[in-house]
């Protein structure tokens, strides 16, 4: 059973679950009522309305969200209304990804189905006794319509797997949602995937002692309709269980069983029959006679279930050999312990043993009422029959999907017109029959869009490239509306029309205009609203009209969605949409009314002075007329028209473009702001200027163009033809490039040369092309004459010739490098169906349509006929390329001949016959004689015979004795017309109609098959690539999939060992060198280190040892062991030193296991998973002497803590009932109310916090941080309500991994790290240390049982560690018991755990594996690979519970998990909070942000937000309502300065953004007032990004290197910039241009740029502002500029001295400076020099006015525009805020880390400071 269907087991109360009463999860409308019904004496629904559609209720409540409910049967207790319709709407789920509706009501007349859309009638019972009863009975149609005068309560089974695999071939996943519609009362819904017996309730099921079989049980009692005493529930109400064996019409309608009154139980016998033993006394002989077959009598027939999912408990067979060696058709020892046996006793007194599977298996439902059974009838045996059968896991055929579409070879279908650009230029999207292809025009890359069950006879893509429509031809015209990005359907729109040939979207994409012919042939024209696809929401109608005119072409206009213009034969026509009617109005055409208008196209250009609708619209004509026509006067400007050219006398050709004549039809046009384009009937596409004088370039095809299209940017042209060719033009470089060419008629078939990777195809168009794999370039065509068409094909399998048969039966052969004939014979008298090389290359074989059989020696290259043969084939037209088959040793041939009903095999060298099998005596039981169609050789065993037959089964044949070997019955739902088995013997290829399956060969699984689609018409061959490594299918296109089954070294080899004869040495030897010499394919697995060369022999031995996502990527390494990467660098700053003294240790009670002698450091590794905590790497040291100022007089005060701590563990907690919030950033503890967004700090850690506990009262916090070099770890017990700290803990040497409280709250235990794995555990009375121990394996984490107190587990390197508290008299000790992890996990980190029950446990490792272990035995029950990578959180429903013993042995074969719902965060989840239902909760991820998570919904949002990496830049905005800061991950993000919020990140990849500004403040220099943000960037670029629109406006290059510094001008004229080579930039912040370049600072980076205002000619130089630039060599220069004059002068220039540094000094501290706000014409500077202080200099006095001496270097530098206040951040961990006059100052330690930035807001009421990705948010309150 699944993980995520045990909370739903035995049933799911959906009314209930989701609190319906309540209507918060649920939707209603209209009139919904609820009153109590009488006859079932409780509240009910009733829905009531005379429109079905707007009366309903819908679960859930949006469409977005999902039911999730995963049972197999839904219940529905209704009543349907008297003399009323009604419509229930179920949307299903399954696992292929597509959402199901199925509909079922009164209303519907017949069964109707589509792709995802089934429609059932209802047939309503009436009351007991009455008319409509009586008639019902009677009548051989139901009561198809409005319900009975007098309905009964009815309780309503749906078998949802089994709708879905019959009717759709899909398999159930899970319930999405229910809509029910008026008119119907409703008590309850149920889902479930257990049988209820409506007559039964649980009581009388108790009180009868009644046995019942598996999965079936008594009705619960929240479904129970009462019965009164005396009468029967059959009387009262109506049992309706679907599917029915009720015979009434329609068909596949919902309507009472024949006999609905029989128990379930008699479904299934309950009691097994006992085992008995059968002796074979003398083994039979292997071939059974017909007579003996019919004559003798059976003891049991096969009984053909409809529905393979409901099984029978079937005896164990066990078998022994008779005597002699087994078949050599045997597949090899397959288990046959759960085959249903039939004994029938024969005249020879044998026994025949025929195994009929009906057990899951063998048998699986694939298509539409299909049912495989397989047969085994191999040589007889002993056999022997068991009473046990054991119990099986479920084999399913891996990996899902084997196979992957890679590249479709063909264009067009159902029209040659439809092709567009993507927004960017850079794909292609196309239609190839019934799939939708986009390309990369670059690299000829494909991906698919597939859906469609017909050809695609239309498709729109809107201009930004987000939505793409197609709809497909055929009675049952649908659209599809497609996310182009992810390539997924997101609806589907019914048309209600016959053929749907146009589609348009509007400029915004928000409306789709579509033309189609209706049921009457006429024109239709319809317009939907797609705004809201993305969302889900329904796609309604606009406006729909009918009218008589054609329509060849019909656009929107671009600048208007409400108008759109059609042109067709006769008329051109403008439309518009008003009040909710289309109506449209004729342009008046004159004299040319009579042409026919093939397309349209609109100018493109337009100017602000003319309307938005005075345009010239083009359109093209079959005459060669195009009009220019006045779309606002609807007039016509101009006519021009395209005639031949003529020949002159010198033979050349003059284009009379626009004369009288006879004219060229233009077929499409297309137009561009600088040019137009045409494609026309004679095969050219012209580019014209837009007054047409002369054509400026011209492109001419092999055929007619049909469409042409330019790209958004005009620079290429794409060209569609008749022919089904497809390519584009290069405007500016004049280049042609072909994208695809293609057949014009469906491909007969096709051969491989697996040497050069070609493919060669024949088609019903008379060509033969030759195509490459790799680029699906074709390289040849051959084309035959009118009176023959090439009919069969095949590649010779060493040399580059290619034989191919036609129809008038001439067989030719090809030598492809010098495209000519070698040799051709006619010996057919018919048409040559199929031709075979045989694999060593001597022979070629023809088989013609007349039954004519020709041999070749095609080792000589003459290719002589050696022997002709006439009725041997049977007699066909269009039978197949499989109507021969040679084995791969080349010493058989199979035929099907001389009839259909005979197989022959022949040897392949001479003809000579060998064994006829007549297949139509093989199925005993069939009323009609069976047909061979196509026979295959399986390469490894050569000894079968592959036969498809026309009764839709495979069989196996043995090739010497003709004995049937095996059989699989219903195929396909149509006849198998190809099949191919791979060269290993493990798979089997089938095509039938327009499906394609890959089987198990061995059918040894439950489900043996897979099924593709894709294909619109039928296959016609299927075949698996020489390498084996693809898969290749013709019919309508050439398809070539990746076949993604891994190489089997374990598959069964060859029965035969055949060497080479010596004639056909040459060409062995040829076809093997070169064969070994072809490149090999691209792994599918990429191993991240060399891989063990039989890893597959190990991952093979479980059938689920080999489960993979096809849409993951895997990734095989060889296991490691014990191995461990190296120390990080930073392992010295954790090496375990004794920080305090002995007598200074805490007395220990004496039952303590803690072990003094630490192990030795150097051989303590830290382990290989992100769970165990590593605090950041720091070179910062706190200052130990700083003072916190007194209480009430500090000039700070600490807002906002913004971010979270994404480096810890478990560092967040949540109460969901008290609404207690905290977790941490840095070294504090952040308190937060979720409703206001307010903050409360604790503080009290000075080091990274790495992990948070919280009581099960909220009522004490407690928060770790790690050690440092000269003191322990510390503990911080918080009063929650207080925010006080009641205690401080210190034992642990290092970083503290884990803190959890026990369940009672009495105990609180605490973890070490690697370096010191021991485990304390605390009173949380005294916060005594009550005792430790030690573990042998560093731990990650640990938790207490959530049900006893003196429970908890903990989880470390390769182990489990169950620990038991054990208390006796005033002592307290740890009982620790060890377990290692199953051998099938192996070695690795456990890394997370979670409570389910006392009894069981979950934990997850850093492999991606979740183990269930069993508390009381300590042993893991269930494994399953669930992520790719570590698992770092796992959480549980603490109520969840296995409904019975039985399903823990069950799944000790073989867990069966599904992921039941997914979300992508941003990062890793290191700390996970969920409410007790687990629907809401509260996740922390490494990337600094905490999220809520709506499982219901299945909706993320941001709570917190932070930086990851280190913060470079902080900067309020110049109005105070935002603040930017700037990262080394390359983000510039801009927050909400009052709610602290992420508004927007701006993210730059790759790179990191190094300095950050904000525009000056609006109105100083332009009126628009925009506001935006620039970012300096380590590659040298600029962006400037903009606020308002979220978008990036500009980029620039003004360095080479990285900006180190950025500033906009005071007046925001220019961007100053500078780089780490000293260089400053002035580039305008409009265009981008570099204005001037100052080199003074070259050589030494700058660090600081800034701007201020001065008075014109103040300081005696002109110019109205200020700006400084600062470099690391300690020079400052000052400029007085004008930019607007283009003026910059140079006012100062000072340089501070300095000492040498020391050789062992760290890097020096920056130099910083920046004018003073408060003392006009002061700058004020610090850096590193003599003394540690600031100086103040005056540029009036050219002096140093003051100096201001520090604590240490200073790393940043803020300026408060009041107050005269500087803010100064170091290296020791302290922030000072300094009276830049007195010189007082104040310390704040509040940083966990060095101070590098600190920047005050405009005002100078706020202040930012940033420790690496800490960011705080103080007010300023002054000094």
């Amino acid at each position: 059973m699944s993980s995520r269907a045990l909370w739903q087991q035995p049933y799911v109360n959906i009314f209930k679950h989701m609190k319906i009463e309540e209507w918060k999860k649920v939707s209603k409308e209209g009139d919904i009522t609820t009153y109590m019904d009488k006859s079932l004496k409780c509240s009910v629904f009733r829905i009531r309305g005379s429109i079905p559609a707007s009366n309903y209720i819908l679960l859930p409540k949006t469409s977005s969200q999902s039911l999730g409910l995963t049972g197999r049967y839904l219940y529905l207790l209704f009543r349907p209304s008297p003399n009323k319709h009604f419509i229930v709407h179920l949307d299903i789920a399954a696992e292929e990804g597509q959402v199901i509706r199925v509909s079922f009501s009164n209303v519907f007349k017949e069964f109707k189905s589509t792709a995802t859309w089934l429609q059932f009638p209802f047939l309503c019972g009436a009351t007991h006794g009455s008319v409509y009863e009586n008639t019902a009975c009677t009548a051989k149609q139901g009561l198809v319509g409005l319900a009975p005068p007098n309905t009964r309560w009815t309780c309503l089974t749906m078998d949802l797997r089994y709708v879905l695999s019959v009717y759709l071939n899909r398999t159930h996943s899970h319930l999405k949602s229910v809509k029910l519609c008026a008119n119907m009362s409703v008590k309850n819904i149920i889902t479930s995937d257990l049988l209820f017996d409506p007559g039964l309730s649980f009581s009388e099921f108790r009180q009868s002692g009644v046995m019942l079989p598996d999965c079936t049980a008594p009705m619960p009692r929240e479904m129970c309709f009462p019965v009164p005493k005396g009468q029967r529930w059959h009387d009262i109400y109506d049992y309706i269980r679907f599917p029915s064996d009720g015979t009434k019409l329609p068909f596949d309608s919902i309507q009472k069983g024949s006999n609905s009154e029989t128990k379930i139980s008699a479904e299934k016998s309950p009691q097994r029959e006992e085992s008995r033993a059968v002796k074979i006394s003398k083994p039979v002989k292997d071939r059974v006679s017909l007579i003996q077959q019919i004559t003798t009598p059976k003891s049991a027939r096969r009984t053909k279930q409809r529905s393979a999912n409901q099984t029978k408990r079937l005896p164990e067979l066990n078998y022994t050999h008779s005597g002699g060696s087994e078949s050599p058709g045997s597949p090899g020892q397959r288990s046959q312990a759960d085959e249903q046996v039939t004994v029938v006793r024969a005249d020879d007194a044998g026994v025949h043993v025929y195994a009929h599977c009906e057990d899951d298996d063998y048998t699986h439902t694939t298509d539409s009422e299909e049912e495989i059974t397989v047969i085994n009838a191999a040589s007889p045996r002993s056999v022997s029959l068991s009473s046990d059968q054991p119990v099986k896991k479920t084999q399913k055929l891996y990996p899902d999907p084997i196979l992957k579409l890679n590249r479709i070879i063909g264009f067009g279908g159902a029209t040659m017109r439809c092709a567009v650009w993507s927004s960017d230029g850079e794909e292609v999207v196309y239609p190839c029959h019934a799939v939708i292809v986009s390309m990369m025009a670059s690299s000829g890359q494909q991906r698919f869009f597939i859906g469609h069950t017909d050809k695609v006879s239309a498709l729109a893509l809107n201009i930004s490239s987000t939505l793409l429509a197609s709809a497909q031809m055929g009675a049952n015209s649908l659209i599809r509306l497609w996310s182009y990005s992810g390539g997924v359907c997101q609806t589907i729109i019914p048309t209600h029309t016959h053929a749907l040939n146009l589609l348009s979207f509007s400029q915004s994409g928000g409306v789709l205009c579509g033309v189609g012919k209706d049921s009457h042939n006429k024109t239709t024209v319809v317009l939907w609203n797609t705004r809201r696809v993305a969302e889900g929401s329904v796609v309604p109608v606009l406006a729909k009209a009918h009218t008589d005119v054609d329509i060849q072409t019909m656009k929107i206009a671009f600048f208007d969605e409400t108008r759109m213009v059609s042109c067709g034969l006769g008329n051109i026509r403008l439309w518009r949409v008003r009040g909710g009617s289309l109506r449209s109005c004729p342009v008046n055409l004159g004299q040319y009314h009579n042409l026919e208008f093939t397309d349209l196209a609109f100018e493109q250009g337009h100017t602000q002075d003319r309307p938005v609708d005075e345009r010239t619209l083009f359109v093209s004509s079959r005459s060669g007329h195009i009009l220019e026509i006045d779309y606002a006067a609807v007039a016509i400007k101009n006519i021009r028209r395209l005639l031949p050219a003529q020949e002159t006398h010198a033979h050349q050709r003059e284009k009379q473009t626009f004369s009288t004549g006879a004219g060229i039809a233009v077929n499409s046009i297309s137009v561009c702001d600088e040019f137009c384009v045409t494609g026309s009937e004679d095969g050219f596409m012209r580019l014209w200027p837009l007054d047409f004088s002369s054509v400026f370039l011209e492109a001419e095809h092999e055929g007619p163009v049909s469409l042409v299209c330019v790209s958004s940017d005009g620079s290429k042209v794409l060209a569609a033809t008749t022919r089904g060719n497809l390519g584009y033009l290069d405007v500016s470089s004049r280049g042609y490039r072909t994208l695809m060419r293609s057949h014009t008629a469906n491909v007969l078939g096709f051969s491989v040369d697996g040497v050069r990777r070609r493919v060669t195809t024949v088609s019903r168009d008379s060509t033969v092309r030759v195509w490459d794999m790799d680029t699906m370039q074709q390289l040849y065509d051959f084309v035959s004459d009118d009176d023959e068409s090439p009919c069969s094909v095949a590649f010779h399998p060493s040399m580059p010739l290619f034989a191919c048969g036609s129809s008038s039966g001439t067989v030719r052969v090809f030598d492809i490098q010098t495209s000519s004939l070698i040799a051709q014979h006619r010996q057919h008298c018919g048409s040559v169906e199929c031709v075979i090389y045989s694999p060593d290359g001597q022979c070629l074989f023809s088989a013609g349509a007349l039954g004519y059989l020709v041999l070749y020696n095609s080792s000589q290259h003459d290719h002589h006929v050696v022997r002709v043969l006439s009725n041997v084939v049977a007699w066909s037209v269009n039978r197949g390329p499989d109507t021969l088959a040679v084995s791969s040793d080349s010493r058989c041939l199979a035929i099907v001949g001389p009839t259909e009903y005979i197989v022959t095999i022949m040897e392949a060298q001479s003809l000579n016959e060998l064994l006829r099998v007549d297949v139509s005596i093989l199925d005993v039981e069939s009323t009609t004689l069976d047909s061979a169609l196509n026979v295959c050789f399986s390469p490894s065993s050569l000894s079968h015979l592959l036969v498809t037959t026309s009764a839709n089964k495979i069989l196996w044949i043995d090739t010497h004795t003709g004995q049937l070997l095996r059989q699989v019955s219903e195929v396909h739902k149509h006849q198998c017309v190809s099949l191919a088995v791979s060269e290993d013997g493990c798979y089997l290829l089938t095509a039938g109609q327009n499906s394609l399956k890959v089987w198990d060969y061995d059918m040894h699984l439950d489900v043996n098959s897979q099924v593709f689609i894709g294909h619109s018409e039928p296959i016609r061959q299927v075949r698996f690539t020489p390498d084996q490594m693809g898969v290749v299918t013709v019919g309508d296109a050439l398809f070539f999939w990746d076949f993604l089954a891994p190489p089997q070294e374990h598959c069964k080899s060859p029965d035969i060992k055949v060497s080479p004869r010596k004639s056909a040495h040459s060409w062995v030897e040829l076809n093997g060198a070169e064969l070994s010499s072809e490149s090999p394919r691209k792994a599918l697995f990429q191993p991240s280190s060399p891989p063990v060369m039989n890893f597959l022999s190990s991952a093979l031995k479980d059938s689920e040892g080999f489960l993979c996502d096809s849409t993951a990527e895997l990734q095989l390494s060889p296991r490691t062991g014990h191995a461990h990467s190296s120390p990080p660098k930073h392992a010295s700053f954790l090496r375990v030193t004794e920080w305090v003294k002995n007598e200074d240790m805490p007395t220990l009670p004496a039952n303590q296991s803690r072990t003094e002698n630490i192990q030795d450091s150097h051989t303590a590794v830290r382990p290989d998973c992100y769970k165990h905590f590593t605090p950041r790497f720091k070179t910062s040291v706190l200052d130990q002497t700083t003072v916190a100022p007194p209480s009430g007089q500090a000039g700070l005060s600490l807002k906002a803590v913004i971010g979270y701590n994404g480096n810890g563990r478990n560092n967040m907690v949540w109460n969901p009932d008290t609404g207690l919030f905290v977790y941490t950033c840095g070294c504090v503890v952040v308190v937060e109310d979720l409703h206001t967004g307010s903050q409360k700090q604790w503080f009290g850690h000075t080091e990274e916090i790495s992990t948070l506990a919280v009581t099960h009262d909220a009522q004490t916090v407690a928060s770790a941080s790690g050690g440092g070099a000269s003191h322990s770890s510390l503990i911080c017990i918080w009063n929650a309500s207080e925010g006080s700290c009641r205690n401080r803990l210190s034992y642990h040497k290092g970083a503290v991994q884990s803190l959890t409280f026990s369940r009672d709250d009495m105990y609180l235990l605490s973890v070490g790290d690697f370096w010191e794995p021991v485990v304390a555990l605390w009173s949380t009375r005294s916060f005594e240390l009550l005792c430790t121990v030690q573990i042998s394996v560093p731990l990650h984490d640990a938790s207490f049982c959530p049900f006893t107190a003196n429970e908890l587990t903990l989880i470390g390197s390769s182990a489990v560690v169950f620990t038991r508290i054990q208390t006796q008299d005033n002592s307290t000790e740890l009982q620790v018991q060890k377990v290692s992890l199953p051998d099938a996990v192996g070695q690795a980190e456990v890394t997370s755990l979670c409570y389910s029950t006392r009894r069981v446990l979950y934990t997850g490792t850093n492999s991606g594996h979740v183990c269930v272990w069993d508390c009381n035995t300590q042993r893991c029950f269930v494994t399953w690979e669930a992520d790719g990578g570590e698992i770092g959180v796992l959480v549980c429903l603490q109520n969840l519970s296995n409904a019975n013993n039985k399903s823990s042995r069950t799944q000790d074969d073989g867990a069966q998990v599904q992921l039941e719902q997914e979300l992508l965060l941003d990062g890793t989840v290191v700390s996970a909070v969920f409410d007790d239902v687990m629907d809401m909760g509260i996740v922390g991820t490494t990337a600094g942000t905490l999220w809520y998570i709506n499982w219901a919904d299945s909706t993320s949002i941001r709570l917190i937000s932070g930086h990851k990496s280190k913060v470079n830049g902080v900067v309020c905005s110049p109005d105070e309502q935002h603040f930017a800061t700037c990262g080394q991950d390359g983000s510039v993000r801009v927050w909400a300065l009052q709610s602290h919020e992420l508004l927007v990140q701006f993210q730059v990849l790759n790179q990191s953004c190094e300095c950050v500004c904000w525009s000056p403040p609006r109105g100083v220099y332009e009126p628009s007032g925009r506001v935006c943000v620039a970012g300096g960037y380590s590659d040298g670029t600029v962006r400037i990004f903009s606020l308002e629109s979220a978008e990036m406006e500009l980029k620039l290059q003004p360095q080479p290197v990285s900006v180190c510094a950025l500033q906009y001008s005071h007046y925001g004229h220019v961007l100053l910039s500078g780089g780490r080579d000293g260089l400053v930039t002035v580039s305008s912040p409009v265009t981008g241009v570099t204005v001037r370049t100052i080199r003074d600072h070259k050589g030494a980076p700058i660090t600081t740029v800034q701007c201020t205002s001065k008075q014109y000619k103040e300081f005696g130089l002109e110019g109205n502002e200020l700006w400084l630039a600062v470099s690391a060599d300690r020079r400052v220069s000052i400029w007085a500029a004008d930019w607007t004059k283009d003026k910059c002068e140079l006012l100062d220039w000072m340089t501070f001295p300095a000492p040498s540094p020391s050789e062992d000094a760290l890097a020096l501290p920056p130099s910083l400076a920046a004018f003073s706000p408060s003392e006009r014409g002061t700058v004020v500077y610090t850096g590193y020099a003599v003394e540690k202080e600031i100086i103040f200099y005056c540029l009036y006095k050219k002096q140093v006015l003051r100096t201001i001496s520090l604590a240490d270097w200073a790393l940043c530098l803020g300026l408060c525009s009041t107050g005269r206040l500087i803010a100064v951040g170091s290296n020791q961990r302290v922030l000072k805020l300094i009276h830049s006059s007195s010189g007082r100052f104040q310390d704040f330690a509040s940083h966990s880390d060095s101070v590098h930035v600190c920047s005050f807001s405009w005002s100078g009421s706020q202040l930012f400071t940033a420790a690496h990705n800490e960011l705080l948010l103080w007010t300023v309150h002054g000094l």
